[in-house]
């Protein structure tokens, strides 16, 4: 495994690309509502990037995936692509997933939206709190990531944060390193296992990206290839974040305005 640790003109492109993904799940936010198109998210996102930021939307043509976002409903864990026919309803949950490349660097987020205003009934209120529980499970990881902690440390968290609210973390999708690459070493799993023993060094970039589901944890891919789905046809939930570790903690490169209160 070769980890490339990030030199300081790097790491002040990864911010502007950071900065920038960071934008674009800001600028889309008011527009997810009920009625429009998975497709026209799309769309939005897409002149966006490419003639506000002047930058490449990473995932456009990325081993063959057709479209500028990833737009995640409900049972889709992540992938989904973004379609005409796709109108987002009422109580819907959506990942809407941005890389943005901008002189040759990529900065990767993702954000939930609940779509329409929630009713007071339990179906509603268990997608918020899947929602708000994998949110803050990402949180819980990103605080240990830091000089010193093992990637199991962040793994340690947010395990632990969705056993006890009885959710399952997917084990065949994970964080990333990334930088000029859109995925580097090293596979940033968000549960225990040997391999992720991995000791965080200053420089280094990656995602933390936990997909939480409310039943068990097995997925399947649909026959397009891309969009992975729950097998029990549950929610699932998910939110990323770009990591850079710092000397003495982390600094997160593509946080919104509203989390100005994260390192």
């Amino acid at each position: 495994m070769a980890i490339k640790i990030k030199s300081s003109d790097e790491i002040a492109k990864m911010r502007v690309a950071g900065r920038l993904a960071a934008q674009v799940l800001e600028m889309i936010e008011p527009y997810v509502q009920p009625g429009i198109t998975t497709e026209e998210l799309n769309q939005i996102c897409h002149n966006y990037i490419v003639n506000v930021q002047k930058a490449i939307p990473a995932p456009l043509n990325y081993r063959g995936f057709p479209k500028s976002i990833c737009t995640s409903v409900n049972e889709v864990v992540c992938h989904g692509i973004p379609s005409s026919s796709q109108k987002l309803k009422n109580s819907d949950i959506i990942n809407v997933d941005v890389t943005v490349i901008k002189d040759g660097y990529h900065g990767d987020t993702s954000k939930m939206f609940f779509v329409g205003k929630p009713a007071n009934n339990d179906k509603d209120k268990r997608a918020l709190k899947l929602m708000r529980i994998t949110q803050e499970c990402m949180y819980r990881g990103i605080q240990q990531a830091k000089p010193g902690n093992s990637l199991n440390d962040i793994a340690k968290e947010i395990a632990a944060l969705a056993s006890a609210n009885k959710y399952t973390i997917v084990h065949e999708y994970c964080g990333h390193g990334i930088g000029a690459e859109f995925h580097e070493d090293p596979q940033v799993l968000h549960y225990v296992t040997e391999e992720n023993n991995i000791q965080l060094q200053p420089g280094m970039i990656f995602t933390i990206e936990p997909m939480i589901n409310a039943g068990n944890r097995h997925i399947k891919l649909k026959k397009d290839n891309w969009t992975v789905v729950t097998k029990d046809g549950q929610l699932s939930a998910q939110w990323e974040h770009t990591i850079l570790i710092t000397q003495n903690g982390n600094e997160v490169l593509t946080k919104r305005e509203e989390e100005q209160s994260l390192t």
